[in-house]
């Protein structure tokens, strides 16, 4: 599919991170950018040569000294003329470079407009856009890696497998459809019902690792709530590696929500350490309280911790009664260490229990293997890729049409068969973008950072 770019206008952004550093670029892309170059530096520029240039402004005073790059299109991450400037890594040069090429008549990007012309120039398709935000945003090396794979086109190849068989059962539907009085029965001949099953099941497992990769990419929202005192600030320190949060004997030490991100074989899970629950006069407390409610109402998981030697009281019960609906809870038993009992997981009803202490350590990673249980992670080695609400959206649209596309083959209406593969291609193009949408893709590239 060729895009159409909506503008040939000429685009300039600070392509590095805010701050100071040893190094600063200042990325340009349009058409003719020669003769940008020419004006900045007083010398025309040399297809992929780095070439050691003073940058000059528009009386031919120096602005700084560094490299031009120039990468003439269509070989270029734009597929448009691209200059690169590398100078040094203060905000003031790169903000006095960026001007100068707005003077020359470029214009100030937009949040994503490099990696968007990209896709519009055939560069990338869209899942390989996005994986460009995924690996910028990436917490995990795990994620990281899982971007690029999805970067280098191993997503979309997968995608465009599925979209190339569905293709091949639509024709063979649209065959029988069109001469019926064939003694070939189209249909019969290439097993399309087997093969439509297959697929069915193939996409199961793509959806599948897109789940886990989604889990990778945006990670879990683990809330420790319970009454003063049971070790909600132990357990934090104990899971982070470092003392984040301030532990005493003296209940409601912690007022204000603590947060912390680690990774538990690559999944990022932000923890969040609240003040305990429990009726007071204090006002700062009761704000803190009711900081740890609205934590607790958009939880992906809560851990409920109790004190082992006191075991779950009356106010637990009136704590328990306020938990939302439908978010998992893992019990935990603390302070095993102080009853001289071990540590130990338990199936309860529909719950588990673990006991732990979080003063010592022992039973902390019954812990982590039942947050990555509740998260449903499954260990995918190399195959995990990045998912995005949409591609699990568009994933769970094709897989659901394909599944009508059986019942509606094996009950002989051909013409809703044919429908239906038509609706489950259109959703799979969704992923790569053959059937984009303006506004998606305007949604999509406006949560890049500007310069990429």
């Amino acid at each position: 599919m060729t895009r159409s770019p909506r503008t040939a206008d000429t685009i300039a952004a600070i392509a590095t991170a805010p701050g100071r550093g040893g190094i600063g670029v200042v990325r340009v892309s349009g058409s003719g950018l020669a003769r940008i170059a020419l004006a900045l530096t007083g010398r025309n520029p040399e297809a992929r040569v780095a070439q050691l240039s003073k940058f000059l402004d528009g009386e031919g005073r120096p602005i700084d000294a560094g490299l031009l790059l120039f990468f003439p299109g269509p070989r270029s991450y734009t597929g448009e003329d691209v200059l690169e400037l590398q100078g040094h890594g203060g905000p003031v040069v790169m903000r006095l470079l960026l001007a100068r090429c707005l003077e020359l008549g470029a214009r100030l990007a937009r949040p994503g407009e490099f990696t968007e012309r990209a896709f519009l120039n055939d560069k990338l398709d869209l899942a390989q856009a996005e994986a460009v935000a995924d690996l910028i945003d990436a917490d995990t090396s795990a994620a990281a890696r899982s971007a690029l794979r999805s970067l280098d086109g191993e997503f979309s190849r997968q995608v465009h497998g599925w979209r190339d068989k569905l293709v091949d059962l639509r024709m063979l539907v649209e065959a029988t459809l069109d001469f019926p009085e064939e003694e070939i029965d189209f249909l019969k001949a290439a097993r399309a019902f087997e093969r439509l099953d297959v697929l069915g099941t193939d996409l199961d497992a793509l959806l599948a690792k897109a789940k886990q990769g989604s889990l990778l990419r945006s990670g879990l929202h683990v809330v420790l709530a319970g009454q003063p005192n049971v070790g909600k600030s132990s357990l934090l320190n104990r899971l982070s590696g470092q003392d984040r949060a301030i532990v005493t004997d003296v209940a409601g030490t912690t007022r204000d929500v603590l947060r912390e991100t680690i990774q538990i074989e690559g999944i990022p899970l932000h923890i969040v350490d609240t003040a305990g629950l429990r009726e007071t006069d204090d006002s700062v407390e009761r704000i803190g309280i009711a900081r740890t409610w609205n934590e607790i109402s958009r939880a992906d998981v809560v851990v409920r911790l109790v004190d082992a030697r006191q075991g779950i009281t009356a106010g637990d019960h009136e704590i328990d009664a306020r938990l939302p609906g439908g978010v998992p809870v893992i019990w935990v038993f603390n302070k095993v260490d102080l009853l001289g009992t071990p540590a130990n997981r338990v199936d309860v009803g529909d719950g588990v229990e673990v006991h732990l202490s979080a003063a010592s350590g022992e039973g902390v990673d019954l812990l982590r293997a039942e947050l990555l249980r509740v998260a449903g992670w499954e260990a995918h080695g190399e195959e995990v890729f990045l998912a995005r609400d949409r591609h699990l959206e568009a994933l769970r649209s094709a897989r659901d049409c394909v599944a009508e596309a059986l019942v509606q083959a094996h009950a002989g209406a051909l013409e809703l068969m044919a429908e239906e593969l038509r609706l489950a291609q259109e959703a799979v193009n969704r992923i790569t973008g053959e059937f984009g949408a303006d506004d998606l893709l305007g949604v999509i590239f406006s949560r890049f950072c500007i310069g990429k």
